[in-house]
This record gives structure tokens, sequence and C-alpha cells, in this order.
């Protein structure tokens, strides 16, 4: 429990943080989980229309600091050798 004025303000901002942090964190989670199931269907054409909309969400997670940028260039390494790979 806060017993300050400013650690209650950031308790509070704390709150904000997490909330928006689990957002980002489960967009990115859905858009990797959509192109992975485009590439196990074999849809070459779907999954590399989806490939540039999906980097660029792990590249907006990473530049707001939720996940670090070295784990959002393997994650963008590992989908595009993937998606590479059907054709």
């Amino acid at each position: 429990m806060a017993n300050t004025k400013s650690a209650e303000k950031q308790a509070r901002q704390a709150l904000k943080h997490r909330a928006s942090n689990r957002a980002h964190t489960a967009r990115m989670r859905t858009a990797v989980k959509r192109l992975r199931g485009a590439v196990e269907a074999g849809d070459k054409s779907t999954a590399t229309a989806m490939l540039a909309e999906t980097l660029g969400v792990v590249d907006a997670t990473a530049q707001k600091g939720v996940i670090h940028r070295n784990a959002a260039a393997r994650t963008k390494s590992r989908l595009t050798k993937a998606v590479r790979k059907l054709g």
C-alpha cells in the first residue's frame, strides 16, 4: 500500500501502464498467431500480405518498450523465414 502522494501516483500510473502493455502484447501475439496460421495452412498469398502488417505491429510493440528490441528482431526473423519457406 502506498504511503505517500508520490507513491500513490506511481501506483496509479503502474496500473495504466500495465493495461497498455498488456493490450500491445495481446495485439502483437494475435497478429503473429494469425500469420503463423496462414503459414501452416500453406496460404502463401495471404501470408505474404499479412507479413508486412505483422512486422509493423512487432516493431511498434518494441518501440514502445513493451518487448525488447532483440526479441522483436528474433520474432521478425522467424516469421520472415517461415513465409519465405512457403514458396
